[in-house]
């Protein structure tokens, strides 16, 4: 639990409504105490610039033909099975559009406090709510960084609910992302054994959409706190859109699982990043990995992204390992309400929300 002193500065920041970037609006030339992260959680494993252990790029360009289908659904099961995490090119959605979803996010961020107020709450029943650190009364430390959520399926909110600065390009970047996501849970299907339509059609993959927009401003003192703290997704798959500042980092298991490391996901210009959630590790009864990731603070920004969480819609859907033959079941069936329940409670700390379910 905070203190009182730092609930009080908590509430006092929050209170602003100006978020992070309200900070270095004021000139902020060092980082605010309720910003500063543990060392131990700063430092807990090496950075690694070790090329064996990258990401790999996709290209989605050949699923027309069988060969190149086979090749892609070669690719990503080897990427879902150990790092968890890949990117993708020739996606089909055009670099228009992400450069315009990118650029509609910093227009709302950057403008007037006065003007991004009214969006600023912490109420889960809006489907548009800006605000800094989701997590902010939770976590042990906040992150340096602001965030526009905008739960865009199964149904769009009102175009008087979505910032003017995304009201046009948010649903239309949406659609895109969509399109995308049925392409590639139909490529994870295949990976599994099972039919194209397994994921999107009977597990309901593809139903719900929401977006994070984040903004991390450049940070006076990096060394002292992060932009996302360690943590893995609640959801089936994720899509990244990120700009070229860099700084999200993957931990990655070495052969023998002893050494985890940290490493980087560059930014390659027009890709996506796609990493499998919690949600379809638990689905794939841990053939497929969520993997844990942060960003790191940076002197350098702002850094801009935004992440497509594609979940289901039913609170109340029930989420069930999909066993293989002879195979034991590791997870119990649970919901997505359990899941995003514990979720919520503890914020980003670095701990999933499937130990809760495992067998």
């Amino acid at each position: 639990m905070a203190s009182n002193h730092r609930l009080g500065a908590l509430k006092a920041f929050d209170d602003t409504k100006a978020g992070v970037k309200g900070l270095v609006d004021a000139g902020a030339t060092a980082v605010p105490a309720i910003f500063h992260h543990a060392p131990q959680s700063l430092n807990d494993a090496p950075h690694h610039h070790d090329h064996q252990f990258a990401i790999p790029v996709i290209d989605l360009a050949g699923l027309a033909t069988p060969s190149g289908r086979a090749s892609a659904v070669g690719a990503v099961k080897a990427a879902a099975e150990t790092v968890g995490f890949f990117q993708v090119v020739n996606h089909g959605v055009p670099e228009e559009a992400m450069s315009a979803m990118l650029a509609a996010l910093r227009n709302f961020i950057e403008g007037p406090v006065e003007a991004k107020a009214p969006y600023y709450t912490r109420d889960h029943g809006r489907r548009v709510r800006y605000q800094s650190n989701f997590d902010l009364f939770q976590s042990p430390a906040a992150n340096w960084r602001d965030t526009l959520f905008m739960d865009m399926a199964p149904e769009t909110p009102e175009p008087e609910e979505i910032p003017p600065a995304c009201r046009a390009i948010a649903p239309e970047f949406s659609g895109l992302v969509q399109r995308l996501g049925s392409t590639v849970l139909g490529l994870l299907s295949e990976a599994l054994g099972l039919r194209r339509g397994h994921l999107e059609e009977n597990a309901a993959c593809l139903e719900g959409l929401s977006l994070a927009c984040h903004y991390y401003p450049a940070c006076p003192e990096p060394h002292l706190t992060l932009g996302t703290t360690k943590h893995s997704d609640p959801s089936f798959i994720t899509v990244l859109l990120q700009d070229a500042v860099g700084g999200l980092q993957v931990l990655v298991d070495d052969d023998d699982k002893q050494n985890p490391a940290w490493v980087d996901v560059p930014a390659v210009a027009g890709a996506l990043v796609v990493n499998v959630g919690d949600y379809l590790q638990l689905l794939s009864n841990d053939r497929f990995k969520s993997v844990e990731h942060r960003v790191v603070a940076k002197s350098a920004g702002p850094r801009v992204s935004v992440a497509c969480f594609f979940r289901t819609d039913g609170s109340t859907r029930v989420l069930a390992p999909i066993v293989a033959d002879g195979g034991n079941a590791r997870y119990r069936n649970t919901t997505v309400d359990e899941m995003v329940r514990h979720y919520r409670a503890k914020g980003l700390d670095g701990v999933s929300s499937l130990q809760y379910v495992r067998i």
